[in-house]
């Protein structure tokens, strides 16, 4: 069986496709030029090998589908601005290293746990509007999508009243992580435009931040930057816009997701709402099961031997993250739910150099939106048969989730 990023199940349910994949297809290069791994075992040893470069100027464009950009032309100067605005989730050491580390320290579990009250109290808010509510509730854009903006909005610093100019902005990026090749002209001009936007905005964020610190990590990151030979304003403007993203995308969808998850295993449903003890193995089973990030991919920067199969030098690497993440010589009776599953030994968060920064937020937004949640309305129920999910290729997460909550 070949991968196709066009078939409609994809987006409706891939995970028929991974368990083909992973059975006839583990590690295979397809018609579009990149190589397609499916295991957990193998997608784990690129993750780890320092052969795998999460930069794609590392790329051999001769190899690749037209549309996929590796990244800078020498000759084209708008091609290398945009490298160097690029985010450091594309960069490898020592950039990565250097730029990570600057933001690092807000995203700790003590520093994380210490948000947990503030959370709960936006929790709180969010299910007394929803009770509030008579009729079919749209989860996603009453509660998934507000939780984790709020929250990381807070630790940058960003005005509460300003937070409604993301969504699209937001949506936009999101949509445009996906490989342009399978993106259409007016999806890449949206993502453009989005990209400026949100520069646009944090520029002005930023220079008021210089007049105005406060206790926040936009001001935290002004500070540095004025130190100088540390941060540039092009890395600080980039930063910003990822942490900002990719501080609640993937975690609108994992929430949504995990919803979801626990109406369709009423036991576990019942076990994460009454017993306390698997509520923190309850999120990495979500986690793991619903695969928000459905993959990822690397750059090769030398051969590299993956389930037997020697990969060239300058090929790229699709890691099915998800995939992975349902792989039964990993995981006993992948295609169930288990909040007390463990060891867990899931992907996703990535692994490695580039392990999600911002897994500790992550797991507490989560843990209490999905606790609280249920526990609140317990007669909880889906308003349609199936809920619709977006056509998107990496993130994986429905537009709409339409609940009854009952009584």
């Amino acid at each position: 069986m070949s991968f196709d990023f066009f078939d409609p199940d994809w987006a409706r349910d891939p995970f028929p496709m991974y368990d083909d994949l992973r059975e006839n297809s583990p590690v295979y290069r397809s018609e579009l030029g990149m190589w397609m791994v499916s295991r957990h075992a193998d997608c784990l040893a690129v993750l780890r090998d320092r052969a795998a470069s999460s930069d794609a100027i590392n790329v051999n464009p001769e190899r690749m589908p037209e549309g996929f950009r590796p990244g800078i032309d020498p000759d084209d100067p708008m091609a290398a601005a945009m490298r160097a605005a690029r985010p450091f989730l594309f960069m490898d050491p020592p950039d990565h290293t250097r730029l990570r580390g600057l933001v690092a320290k807000a995203f700790t579990p003590k520093v994380v746990e210490s948000l947990r009250p503030r959370t709960q109290v936006i929790v709180d808010e969010l299910l007394d509007g929803i009770a509030a509510t008579s009729g079919p509730v749209d989860l996603v854009r009453s509660f998934a999508y507000p939780l984790p903006v709020r929250v990381i909005c807070d630790l940058l610093g960003v005005p509460f009243e300003d937070q409604e100019l993301f969504g699209d902005w937001s949506a936009a990026l999101a949509r445009g992580l996906d490989p342009d090749f399978l993106l259409s002209p007016e999806v890449i001009a949206e993502r453009q435009v989005a990209l400026g936007q949100f520069t646009q905005y944090f520029f002005e964020l930023l220079s008021d931040r210089r007049k105005n610190p406060g206790d926040d990590l936009l001001s935290a990151l002004v500070a540095v930057e004025e130190e100088g030979e540390v941060l540039t304003e092009v890395e600080m403007l980039s930063t910003s816009i990822l942490l900002l993203v990719a501080g609640h995308e993937t975690t609108v969808n994992l929430i949504s997701g995990g919803i979801v998850a626990l109406l369709d295993f009423p036991e576990q449903r019942a076990r994460f709402q009454e017993d306390p003890s698997v509520a923190r193995t309850g999120v990495d089973e979500l986690l793991r099961y619903v695969s928000p990030v459905q993959l990822t991919g690397r750059s090769l920067l030398a051969d590299l031997e993956v389930g037997g199969i020697t990969i060239p030098a300058g090929d790229f690497v699709m890691l099915l993250l998800a995939s992975a993440n349902h792989d039964p010589q990993q995981f006993d009776d992948p295609e169930s739910l288990d909040v007390a599953r463990t060891p867990n030994n899931h992907l996703g968060f990535g692994f490695g150099l580039h392990h999600c920064l911002g897994a500790p937020l992550a797991r507490m937004e989560t843990q209490v939106a999905v606790t609280s949640l249920m526990r609140r309305f317990p007669d909880l129920t889906l308003a349609v048969d199936r809920p619709e999910y977006r056509s998107h290729v990496i993130l994986r997460g429905m537009e709409v989730l339409p609940v009854t909550v009952g009584a």
